[in-house]
């Protein structure tokens, strides 16, 4: 089994198309080392021709053209993804799907009731691309035994419920629900290898713990550095709390987190323009590898 990393950046990608902070403005001029992201997005696949795409990004199309293993290949109409499982309702995450409506037949699409909602309630994705493919969708119960999505005859999905919030447009945004984010551990039947992917997490719980533990790989939030990240550079006025994610940085983040793991690897996805592990030369990145934790680049590929 193989995953793919579509896309390695939070919302807005990196650069962020209307953001002139040091690295945005430094990664344009050529000025800093580092490597430009689009919105993060992950893929699946046991045979590389058929994929299951984790997150449709609204950088899809640029990621297709990024990954042959995904374009039309077999018909004159055709393309590697097979389905479609989201982890939330967030515009990073969800627009892409509108990039796929061509498509010949109803796009196997799997979220909780609570995304569901959201994109037929508050986005009304559902409703654009009823006009289109249209969505069969599949309910995910977090907590609920593991399923499969075809054709993936070898691997399994387990999905659990995470801290963090709704989208902002959400009706429920400062109530939240459980199944607003998911976790999903993604485990290979045959040689019983896994991951754990869980872009937005803003707080630990027993379950998500426990499954961070038992998973090979990490593929975990690297949304901020540091809780008032996004204060100090004069960004926003919300904490990495207010925005649902779990700093690296401080007593509590997920650098204390992923030291007390035993995974063989530990990376950080989903990583905002403002972050300073962004730089592959910044101290914070040295801070990283001093603690043997990646930072996720797209065409970044993890064999399970």
């Amino acid at each position: 089994m193989k995953l793919r990393v579509l896309g390695s950046a939070a919302g807005g990608g990196f650069p962020q198309w209307n953001c002139n902070c040091a690295n945005c403005d430094g990664v344009r001029r050529g000025t800093i080392d580092a490597r430009p992201r689009t919105q993060s997005s992950i893929a699946v696949t046991e045979d590389e021709q058929d994929w299951v795409l984790i997150n449709a990004s609204p950088d899809l199309l640029a990621q297709i053209k990024a990954t042959p293993a995904l374009q039309p290949a077999r018909a004159v109409r055709d393309s590697g993804i097979a389905a479609v499982l989201l982890m939330d309702a967030q515009i990073d995450h969800v627009t892409g799907l509108l990039m796929l409506r061509e498509r010949g037949t109803p796009l196997p699409l799997y979220a909780t009731a609570q995304v569901m909602a959201d994109l037929k309630d508050g986005l009304n994705i559902a409703s654009a691309l009823a006009h289109y493919c249209q969505l069969d969708w599949r309910e995910i119960a977090p907590g609920d035994h593991a399923f499969s999505i075809a054709p993936l005859a070898h691997t399994r999905f387990s999905a659990l419920t995470l801290d963090s919030k709704a989208p902002p447009y959400s009706p429920h945004r400062n109530d939240p629900h459980p199944g607003d984010n998911i976790g999903v551990t993604i485990t290979n039947t045959r040689n019983g290898r896994s991951a754990f992917y869980a872009p937005g997490l803003g707080a630990l719980s027993p379950a998500v713990t426990q499954a961070m533990q038992a998973a090979d790989v990490l593929l975990v939030d690297g949304t901020f550095w540091s809780a008032d990240e996004m204060i100090r550079l004069g960004l926003s006025a919300k904490t990495a709390a207010d925005m649902g994610h779990l700093p690296q940085d401080g007593p509590g983040g997920m650098i204390t987190t992923l030291d007390s793991m035993s995974a063989a690897r530990k990376i950080l996805i989903h990583i905002n323009n403002s972050n300073p592990i962004l730089r592959e030369d910044s101290a914070e990145r040295a801070v990283l590898a001093r603690h043997g934790i990646e930072v996720a680049h797209d065409g970044m590929e993890i064999d399970l």
